[in-house]
Order: C-alpha cells, then sequence, then structure tokens
C-alpha cells in the first residue's frame, strides 16, 4: 500500500506538470488564434498537425505507441482550435453516427456539432456561410464510392482540406448482462447484416430483429428498453450511455471507410500532399486516354478514377480523379496546362494524403 501511494503522488506531481505546460501551450495558442485572426489564416491546419504528430513520433522511445500519441494530441489540437475561434461543424447524421465519430476524432469533444440528414445538406449548409467545417463519407472499401458524395463535389465550392481513413466496426451495446436475458435486438439492417456471423455464434439470430432508421437510432431505443440490445458503433453507444457487451463484431474486419472534411480556404503545400479533381475529358475518339496520358508524362501518380454521369445532357460523364501531389507543385501545374482549352478541369481541394 505504501508503494502505491508514492507512485500516486508520482502521479500526481506529473499530472501538476502537464496541467501547467497545457495552459502554457494554449497562451501561445491564443496569440496563434490573434495573429490569424489579422490576417484570415485558417484556424484548422491539418498539414501542420501531421508535421507536429510526425516530430513527436520521431521522438518518442517510451510507453506510448502511435495510436496513443494521436489520441492524446488531436484532442489538445482540437481543444486549441476552440480557444483560438469557436466553429461549428456539420455532418452527415444522426448523432452517433460513423461521420459523428470521424468528426469528433478531428474536432474533439468540445466541438459544436451539427448532424445534418443528408449529404447535400451539409454542402448547402456550408455554402450559406452558416457552419465552417463539414464531414460526408466518400468511399467504402467494400461498397465503393458515395455517388452523391461526388456529385455535391461538382455542384458546391466547398474545398476537400483533410482525408480521414476509419475503421468501421460495430458494437453489441445492451444494459442487459446476460445474453439469454435479450429478448431484441435493434439495429440498421446493413449493420446487422454484417455480424450475422456473431449472431449465429451467439445463438442470437432466433432474437426479434426490430431494423431502424440508423445504428444510432438502434442505440437510443436500447439505452430506452429493457431486455433489448443494439448493433451500432461504438460513439453511439457512448452518446446513449449503453454498455458495451461485445467490440467489433462485424464479419468483415478490414470494413474501412474514407471521409472528407470540407471547408473554404487551400492548404499549404506539405510532405506527401494528394489532389482531388472533377474532369470532363473531350468526347472524341482516345479523348479520355490523352487525359490520362497528360498525367503520365509529367510523372503525376494517379491513386483513384471514378466515373459519375454529369447529369447534364445525353449519356456524358465526368471524372473524378486522386493524385499525389499538391496544386501548386510545378509538375501538376504542367498537368494543368496542357488540358487548357481541352479538357474541363475543376480542382476540389489539396491536402495532406493519410495513411489507410
Amino acid at each position: 500500500m505504501d508503494n502505491l501511494d508514492v507512485y500516486r503522488k508520482q502521479i500526481d506531481s506529473i499530472d501538476n506538470e502537464i496541467l501547467e505546460l497545457l495552459n502554457q501551450r494554449m497562451k501561445s495558442v491564443e496569440a496563434i488564434g490573434i495573429a490569424k485572426q489579422t490576417t484570415g489564416t485558417s484556424i484548422y491546419r491539418p498539414e501542420r498537425e501531421k508535421e507536429i504528430l510526425d516530430r513527436l513520433k520521431g521522438l518518442n522511445d517510451g510507453k506510448l505507441n502511435a495510436k496513443a500519441i494521436d489520441a492524446i494530441f488531436l484532442e489538445i489540437f482540437a481543444v486549441s482550435r476552440n480557444l483560438e475561434m469557436p466553429e461549428k461543424v456539420v455532418f452527415l447524421g444522426p448523432d452517433g453516427s460513423y461521420t459523428h465519430q470521424v468528426a469528433e476524432s478531428r474536432f474533439g469533444a468540445m466541438g459544436n456539432y451539427i448532424a445534418l440528414n443528408s449529404i447535400e445538406a451539409v454542402f448547402s449548409v456550408l455554402a450559406n456561410g452558416e457552419a465552417k467545417y463539414g464531414v460526408v463519407p466518400i468511399e467504402n472499401n467494400t461498397e465503393g464510392a458515395v455517388g452523391i458524395t461526388l456529385d455535391c463535389l461538382g455542384k458546391f465550392d466547398s474545398l476537400i482540406v483533410s482525408e480521414i481513413y476509419m475503421d468501421i466496426h460495430h458494437s453489441f451495446a445492451t444494459t442487459c448482462e446476460n445474453l439469454k436475458d435479450i429478448k431484441k435486438i435493434y439495429s440498421h439492417p446493413q449493420g446487422y447484416n454484417q455480424c450475422r456471423k456473431f449472431l449465429e455464434e451467439h445463438m442470437l439470430l432466433d432474437i426479434e430483429f426490430v431494423p431502424t432508421k440508423s445504428t444510432a437510432a438502434s442505440a437510443k431505443l436500447a439505452a430506452n428498453e429493457p431486455y433489448s440490445a443494439s448493433i451500432c458503433s461504438h460513439i453511439a453507444a457512448k452518446l446513449y450511455n449503453v454498455p458495451i457487451l461485445f467490440d467489433k463484431i462485424e464479419d468483415n474486419l478490414a470494413n474501412k471507410t474514407r471521409f472528407f472534411i470540407l471547408s473554404d480556404f487551400k492548404n499549404q503545400p506539405s510532405i506527401q500532399n494528394k489532389t482531388s479533381i472533377l474532369a470532363k475529358t473531350q468526347n472524341r475518339p482516345g479523348g479520355l486516354v490523352h487525359f490520362l496520358q497528360s498525367f503520365e508524362n509529367e510523372k503525376v501518380n494517379i491513386t483513384k478514377i471514378e466515373s459519375r454521369p454529369s447529369k447534364k445532357s445525353g449519356f456524358e460523364a465526368v471524372f473524378y480523379l486522386d493524385f499525389e501531389g499538391h496544386i501548386d507543385d510545378k509538375n501538376v501545374q504542367k498537368v494543368l496546362k496542357a488540358n487548357e482549352g481541352i479538357n474541363e478541369i475543376k480542382w476540389l481541394g489539396s491536402y495532406v494524403k493519410s495513411g489507410e
């Protein structure tokens, strides 16, 4: 017991130092915030945050792993931004959705979040200046691209300022302590079907399944109804205070979704950039081939290409592309110049390439 008291006193002393250092950091943050407001510089700087995280991970030789450093310092960054200039963050709802979880991972527990009922609503609110940041899904590694997000990128002028890849894990949450007490399972049908192996292994397939509009809605129902359970996200279980009995119950543990953070500013060039564009090529034989050849000529690596109907006339298509580099890079500028007057190109944003 004496040893415990010694360790606890050490921890208390360290916590006091951490608090003092964090307050010192916030004073510097406040000064930077004032400077940014006078120059119109964006408060959110994803490339600067990555630079800090990479530096800290390079210095680290202790017990913290890379994920722990990310979790701690991303929250510190979020608190810092909120002290500099509190901003509204809109996302594809409802509260407790995976998009909400992504938003909170970057804008922290103090963020001012607003859930919206559609992806187009997120773009519309940003266009009207009613919020500074928006968070939307762009693609899933099993379901493919989110068409409405691609369409809205063409329709609206919001810029992509950051990308985030998130592992999509379903949790089994319930107020019951014993599985035998569960009489009803709430979930979105897609979430339920993605966890059938777990349900079969635990002899839960015969339990009444009640479909809901979202996995977040299922968590809310399970929180208020005895002898029920929910298949939902971790944040939904936390939001509605439903204990998680099993974590990561999905059949495909590799299920991952890519999300975009949208805003109204241009990121500065940094290391490992990615750029996204929409392109409409000439409607002639070899039009697309010649367009893609311009990237090869300048050694610009295309990492993704997706076609979407233009929805303007006939069966014309527009192409969504991701490629390595920043819009201001010399070789990227040469690609754009090679296509002037030939192909229509809309720049969607340049941002730090995120680890998948």
